[in-house]
């Protein structure tokens, strides 16, 4: 009997060591298939959030706990305003573009109804206000309705540039206006002194 037990022992202990312990053979499945589901559902998220460094995200304004928020890269303003608490009753939806990307290291700030964001900042819609200090329209932040107070720039035409902002990264030059379609010397000529990166 003592002889069946034993051989019963080294049997069990033989197939607990050949399949790599149990418990760590789950741990390893588990992590694996969290992975794996997650890049199956989300596709490019889980690829930009694994080859990514995190965001961090000053959010400020009409949320309901504003602070510093840390986000996977290729968050959008509604990740951030989600991380933030969400908007409060006071916010002004129109104020806010929750489908643009954010920008590592940014300060958004949720306006109120009727408010604008401090100079300096960037509004949850990406722009700036177009009221900083220096008067210029700032090519990076500015949304349709700031490069439609330029001349010879309607509503069209400053959406051409906010996709070509958006599919070639930030300006670092306003002379870039002239790869924008619809942008000329003769365009250009009159935006020169009036925008800025």
């Amino acid at each position: 009997m003592a002889l069946f037990i034993g051989a019963v022992a080294v049997a069990a202990v033989l197939s607990f060591t050949a399949t790599g312990g149990g418990a760590q053979g789950t741990i390893g499945g588990a992590v694996t298939g969290e992975v794996g589901g997650a890049a199956g559902a989300e596709g490019e998220a889980v690829e930009g959030a694994v080859s990514g460094a995190p965001v961090l995200v000053h959010v400020l304004g009409a949320v309901s706990r504003p602070g510093l928020v840390e986000l996977e890269a290729g968050a959008r303003v509604v990740d951030a305003v989600a991380a933030a608490g969400g908007l409060t009753p006071e916010a002004d939806p129109a104020g806010v573009n929750l489908a643009r990307p954010v920008v590592d290291g940014e300060q958004l700030v949720v306006p109120v109804v009727g408010a604008v964001p401090p100079p300096g900042a960037t509004a949850a819609d990406g722009s700036n206000t177009g009221t900083v200090a220096d008067g210029l329209v700032h090519l990076n932040t500015a949304d349709v309705a700031e490069f439609d107070t330029l001349p010879r720039i309607g509503p069209a035409l400053a959406q051409r540039i906010i996709d070509w902002r958006e599919a070639n990264g930030p300006f670092t030059s306003a002379e870039q206006l002239l790869d924008v379609a619809g942008i000329g010397d003769a365009v250009f000529a009159g935006l020169a002194d009036k925008v800025a990166p």
